[in-house]
């Protein structure tokens, strides 16, 4: 008797339209929330005013859904975005890097037209 297994190859689509999230990011996420033992939050992004270049970005667990929250889910992981931050978060994408010089999530973002040496703000 064989087994017949299943190949699947995922592709990701960028999306311009919404906020995009790397299947790396989304593992990354996933793995955080386990090691919490929640299994009830989401990934919030959202763009505030400061930083050194006029905007940041924050990234943080949040139980909540505001009104006029955008919400995607992405491989199992819930992002919300406000509905400020939606028009400068279109396109973007987060990542997570794991290397000797740098861990942590990234964001690419084709709307910020500038950014600063700390690399934590962008105009």
């Amino acid at each position: 008797m064989t087994e017949q297994v299943e190949s699947t190859t995922a592709t990701t689509e960028h999306r311009t339209d919404s906020i995009n999230v790397s299947d790396t990011a989304a593992a990354k996420v996933k793995s955080l929330l386990e090691q919490e033992g929640r299994d009830d939050l989401a990934l919030r992004i959202a763009v505030q005013p400061g930083g050194c270049s006029g905007l940041r970005y924050q990234l943080f667990f949040d139980e909540r859904t505001l009104d006029g929250d955008v919400v995607t889910d992405f491989n199992g992981v819930s992002v919300v975005c406000d509905r400020m931050s939606v028009p400068y978060l279109n396109g973007a994408t987060i990542d997570f890097v794991d290397t000797i010089e740098k861990q942590g999530f990234t964001i690419d973002n084709p709307n910020a037209t500038g950014s600063c040496a700390c690399g934590d703000s962008f105009h």
